[in-house]
């Protein structure tokens, strides 16, 4: 680029409209200002120069979003931009505009003026766009001042009359901006007196911008040849984007697409709209008729202690205030002058108070663009954000409740009176999350979220939630979000047959549930039944589908490309629901439905089996209760599992098809099948098999491997295929699977069929089939892709394999979880023909044909942690104090498992040799002690000394009783199971999965510290952004000592050399440092908010100097150069950051700095003359090296 005349720039900064942009890009101020001083003298020159605006701030744009473009054009930028969404459309248009208006043939002088008028707004606004995009911290609104001509234009050609209309026209609208955007609002003055002010503060304006106006246009063009030096020579050069990283880049985006801010009279107006969209009649005082609706909004209501900007009216009763603020005004400290406000009605107004001599109850602060409300009735009334005002209707209805009860007005207020919850027909986990809620409700918690394992009852919980809630605290309205719409049925049969214990009548029969289907919410209705999706067609006013058509198609869940904005909807307004509860909440809180949630005025309740740091970000880390799958199976509410791997060379490596080879093609719509000859050899990756292409021999092989192994290492002893879920990548792959399946049983339809969204299509109810895999002994294979991946019960099964691969960690467990399940005794039998009655399910198994169990995503870690160790031997171990903690955990389960298979007679036996403890309790002692968190806790307590401890006091019931392991040992005799460990290189390289096999345990075990113990760690919030400053080394070297700690971590070289092996480093030879933690935080980050990123770790030392290098272009590029001598300090400041991470000022004093001559040679290098100066300088290089 062209080096700018400082000339040039110094007369530009003094525009009014552009100068503000030097700081960012000076060839925008020179370019910006040019164009505004020619608008009347030199229109042509104007528009060429505004050509040259939008070219330069395309370029701008292009880097700072990280915008990848081929070419070199403006057009070119402008749709890559478009396409990369940094730009909205009213963005691009104005941009073309600005692009095309300079090419057109000339017309008259005044057509151009016009012209170059309009093109100098655009560029205005379009400037204005980045300036707030890059001032988070100063969003005031702005307004365009139109340059003034010289003198009046004069009409000389046809034409020229309509020309100066326009001009005029738009010079006044530029006046009355300029009036509106200079309006401050004053509640101790009338409306009309501010406008005055504000008028007479615009033409005051007007007078000193002309005068600059002239000064800027009288010095440029004393440096017009300059300025034809400057766009002669081609000062925008095509330049590669910015190295920003996706997070930035994608923010700076949002930024840009931002509307600018409403000044106070443009807040007004959306004000008043949104007061009419719910139903309010808007009136100024002058006109006040309190009886002219249900609800009356009156502006500039005359008060006490001064003017309230509306005053709400229901029923010609004085309810309520709206204080209006300028966009960007912090509500949370208007406040007060709200709450001062509603106490201040005159004596003559009281009258007409609905509560005489109390404050207002019913309090709102506004901007238009953010509102907040405060019920004055709730027992410790504190504001919080709404989506728009509550309906008339709605604060009647608030009026009605608070006379009936004056007691407890509100839903918040009755939540505190709710009677203690009756424990019977609940476990102890159900009990904790029901208390937890109501308790996280009473506390006037936002949001809390139920952590439950996947087979606990959490929709049970939910419903014993909702009808508390209804009954005691007077809940009319329950929103229950379910994550796939087949699921809504079996939500409304758990609802509808819930028998609560204080009525005895089924809760359908008390209350009403709807599933949504049409267009609104029932009045009737208490509980509404909904996905995500459903309800997001009904906020838009569309016709839903059928509650029986499913919101997915193929499988897979309708997704919008973006996400979605949400409209008011007066029939479903905002306060619809005093409750929103969600089951599975993943998909409806991260992915792009979140508006539809952030609509609605309610607390919302998640449940979930696998919450995530992100799940636990949006729930205010209120995790109300916690029942974990560990704790499950020790209650004997699950089964545990073990993992079961085949390996295929295809599935690991792919294969080749050579060229000229016929193979069979199957069109993906209409199935119809065709043969090709390939031109070229075709290769793919085990990845792409069930997707792109299906290999026969592949899943006859896993297949058959599955069935030799079955009865001798996956379920030794048992002589019939145990109820079997497939996971299939597409409904084209399960439609072969179930072929082989049936193949290679040698089995008919009726053993092996296929239950997908596809399958109502093709002539079978998918609902018929799955309730025959539910019922049906003779059913044994259900092949699937999505449709029984959730919330779907078949207690019966035993084994869930897996041909095809999962990303998700939170989706493998909803998976894991359909085996999960216990089932009766009875039941068991029933449904399995080779199991004696009285026998139970106590295990599952997760045959694994796709490595989906070694992925770093998910835990597959089964919970007996060392099954080659003997229940005789385990029993020994606990009887001489000898056993790991280890063993102990699988000691545990091996307990929990007899304990779910014991008849009663079994049960009298062993309590008369126990001292009347039962054997799950003694499991749940073990599982304790033995708890690898508890472990750890020991360990820091006191060492070695205090975990052997801690485990034999874990194990004292069965330590000093010899005759209660005896007992143990001879019952479990009797069931004559057995357990089998296979070594990894078995035939065909099947292997069990055992606690600690894997090189990605360090990662996991990694990831989970990270998330438990997220609010401690600092330096994450640093580099998440959801706190302020920099990571310290003290802070890294912290954390590095406690990373440690961890037992399957040992030390960050173990952590560094285990994301080595699973190849997410971008040098492995690099020698890991603490600061190399950085790093490490960021990419992890990085996979939370993208978890299909294929970027690697990277040295901090490689980031710090590739940042560097960034920021030094970025100098070089505004014009600045720096000295041989500037270069070395820049250079040891990157060699001390690469170490220590930061470098203070108090650095510059000691070695390597002091070599350079320590501080006063560096304020003398780099010119500074003031402490502050170098602070500043020092904490922009930390900034930029480091954050």
């Amino acid at each position: 680029m062209s080096t700018v005349d400082p000339r040039l720039l110094d007369a530009a900064r003094e525009s009014v409209n552009f100068g503000s942009l030097a700081p960012i890009e000076p060839l925008l101020t020179i370019y910006g200002a040019g164009a505004e001083a020619g608008v009347y003298t030199d229109p042509n020159g104007a528009l060429i120069k505004c050509r040259q605006f939008g070219e330069v701030l395309a370029e701008q744009l292009v880097r700072r979003s990280g915008t990848r473009f081929d070419g070199s054009k403006q057009i070119e930028r402008i749709q890559a931009l478009e396409r990369a969404g940094v730009l909205t459309r009213a963005a691009a248009d104005a941009l073309h505009d600005i692009r095309k208006i300079g090419n057109e043939a000339t017309h008259s002088h005044l057509f151009n003026v016009r012209s170059a008028l309009r093109s100098v707004e655009q560029c205005w606004q379009l400037g204005n766009l980045l300036l707030l995009a890059l001032s988070p911290d100063d969003q005031k609104p702005r307004s365009f001042i139109a340059p003034q001509p010289p003198s009046p234009p004069q009409v000389v050609e046809a034409g020229d009359q309509a020309q100066l209309d326009a001009i005029n026209r738009r010079l006044e609208a530029s006046q009355t901006e300029l009036t509106e955007t200079l309006t401050v609002l004053d509640a101790t003055k009338t409306a009309q007196a501010v406008e005055a002010e504000a008028r007479l503060a615009a033409e005051v304006e007007l007078a000193n911008a002309r005068q600059r106006e002239m000064a800027v246009a009288a010095r440029l063009a004393a440096l017009e040849q300059q300025l034809a030096a400057l766009q002669d020579s081609g000062a925008l050069a095509s330049r590669e984007p910015a190295k920003v990283s996706a997070a930035t880049g994608s923010s700076f985006s949002k930024a840009f697409r931002r509307r600018p801010p409403l000044n106070e009279v443009q807040a007004r107006r959306v004000i008043d709209d949104q007061l009419a969209a719910a139903g309010w009649v808007v009136q100024d005082y002058s006109d006040v008729n309190p009886t002219a609706g249900i609800g009356v909004a009156v502006r500039e209501f005359r008060l006490a202690t001064g003017y309230a900007d509306y005053l709400l009216y229901v029923d010609g009763k004085i309810v309520g205030i709206i204080e209006a603020k300028r966009e960007g005004t912090a509500l949370i400290g208007v406040e007060q002058q709200t709450a001062k406000y509603s106490a201040g009605l005159q004596k003559d107004d009281q009258l007409a108070a609905w509560r005489r001599g109390e404050p207002l109850p019913f309090l709102y602060e506004s901007t238009g663009a953010e509102t907040r409300f405060t019920n004055r009735l709730d027992p410790k009334p504190r504001s919080r954000e709404v989506f728009t005002f509550a309906k008339p209707q709605t604060i009647r209805s608030w009026m009605q409740q608070a006379d009936e009860r004056p007691d407890a007005p509100t839903f918040r207020a009755r939540l505190q009176h709710v009677p203690d919850l009756d424990p019977k027909g609940l476990r102890p986990n159900q009990i904790q999350a029901v208390e937890g809620i109501e308790k996280s409700l009473a506390d006037n918690r936002p949001r809390g979220l139920v952590q439950m394992a996947t087979g606990a009852g959490k929709t049970f919980t939910a419903v014993t939630s909702s009808y508390r809630l209804i009954r005691h605290a007077g809940a009319s309205k329950i929103l229950f979000l379910v994550d796939r719409n087949n699921l809504g049925e079996q939500a409304q049969a758990e609802f509808d047959n819930y028998v609560p214990i204080d009525d005895g009548r089924r809760f359908g029969d008390i209350y009403n549930v709807q599933r949504l289907g049409g267009r609104t919410v029932l009045g009737s209705t208490n509980v509404a039944i909904s996905t995500i999706q459903r309800l997001f067609l009904m906020l838009q006013g569309k016709d839903l589908p059928d509650t029986d058509v499913d919101d997915d198609v193929d499988g897979d869940p309708i997704e919008p490309d973006s996400p979605v904005d949400m409209v008011y909807n007066p029939d479903v307004p905002p306060e619809a629901f005093d409750l929103i509860i969600v089951d599975e909440c993943h998909r409806s809180i991260y992915g792009r439905w979140r508006a539809v949630l952030d609509y609605f005025d309610a607390p919302i309740i998640g449940l979930t089996a696998t919450p995530t740091k992100q799940t636990l970000g949006f729930f205010d880390q209120n995790l109300v209760s916690e029942y974990t799958y560990e704790e499950s199976v020790i209650d004997g509410v699950n089964v545990p599992f073990d993992v079961y791997r085949i390996r295929t060379e295809i599935t690991e490596q792919g294969a080749t098809i050579d060229a000229k080879t016929v193979v069979p093609v199957r069109d993906r719509r209409t199935r119809a099948q065709r043969y090709l000859e390939l031109d070229e050899d075709y290769s793919y990756t085990g990845n792409a098999i069930g997707r792109d292409v299906i290999t026969e021999d592949q899943i006859r092989l896993v297949l058959t491997t599955f069935r030799d192994r079955l009865y001798t290492e996956i379920f030794p002893g048992r002589s019939a295929v145990p109820k079997t879920l497939i996971f299939a990548k597409t409904d084209a792959h399960a439609d072969i699977i179930v072929e082989q399946v049936r193949e290679v049983f040698n089995e008919g339809a009726d053993f092996a069929a296929k239950i997908t969204y596809k399958s109502k299509g093709e002539g079978n109810d998918p609902k018929r089939l799955l309730q025959d895999f539910r019922n049906s002994p003779s059913l044994r294979v259900a092949v699937t892709v999505d449709m029984i991946a959730t919330g779907t019960d078949v207690r019966a099964i035993e084994c869930v394999f897996f041909l095809r691969s999962v990303r998700s960690a939170v989706y493998f467990e909803q998976m894991k979880g359909r085996g999960s399940r216990i089932i009766g005794a009875d039941d068991y039998a029933a449904l399995t023909p080779d199991v004696a009655k009285g026998f139970t399910k106590d295990r599952f198994v997760i045959v694994d044909a796709v490595g989906v169990t070694e992925s770093p995503l998910v835990d597959a870690t089964p919970m007996e942690r060392d099954p080659s160790v003997s229940l005789e031997k385990l029993l020994q171990k606990a009887g001489t104090l000898t056993i790991t903690p280890d063993e102990a955990s699988s000691l545990a389960v091996r307990l929990a498992k007899l304990a779910s298979q014991l008849d009663p007679a079994e049960s009298t036996e062993l309590a008369e040799v126990s001292d009347g403890v039962e054997l799950r309790e003694i499991a749940k002692q073990i599982a304790a002690a033995s708890d690898t968190d508890a472990v750890l806790e020991a360990e820091q307590r006191g060492g070695k000394s205090e975990v052997a401890k801690q485990i034999h006091d874990g194990v004292a019931p069965l330590s000093g009783n010899p005759e209660l392991r005896k007992a143990i040992l001879d019952i479990r005799r009797k069931k004559d199971l057995i357990l089998d460990q296979v070594n990894a290189d078995t035939l065909l390289g099947t292997d069990r999965v055992a606690y600690g096999k894997g090189t990605h345990e360090p990662v996991r075990s990694f990831r989970e510290y990270l998330a438990e113990h997220r609010d401690e760690i600092a330096v994450l919030q640093i580099l998440h952004g959801s706190a302020p400053g920099r990571p310290t080394y003290a802070e890294l070297k912290a954390l590095a000592e406690q990373v440690a700690r961890v037992p399957a971590i040992g030390s960050i070289e173990t952590l560094w050399r285990a994301y080595a092996e699973l190849g997410e480093l971008a040098d492995p030879d690099h020698k890991v440092e603490v600061p190399d933690l950085v790093s490490i935080l960021r990419f992890e980050l990085a996979k939370d908010a993208d978890a299909e990123s294929d970027s690697k770790i990277r040295p901090f030392a490689s980031e710090v100097e590739d940042r560097l290098a960034v920021w030094l272009a970025e100098q070089q590029r505004r014009g600045v150069e720096y000295t041989d001598q500037q270069q070395r300090w820049l250079s040891t400041i990157v060699d001390v950051v690469k170490t220590n991470v930061a470098v203070e000022i108090t650095d510059l004093d000691q070695i390597p700095f002091s070599d350079l001559g320590g501080s006063q040679r560096f304020a003398a290098d780099f010119k500074i003359t003031s402490r502050e100066a170098a602070l500043q300088l020092l904490d922009e290089l930390n900034t930029e090296l480091i954050a």
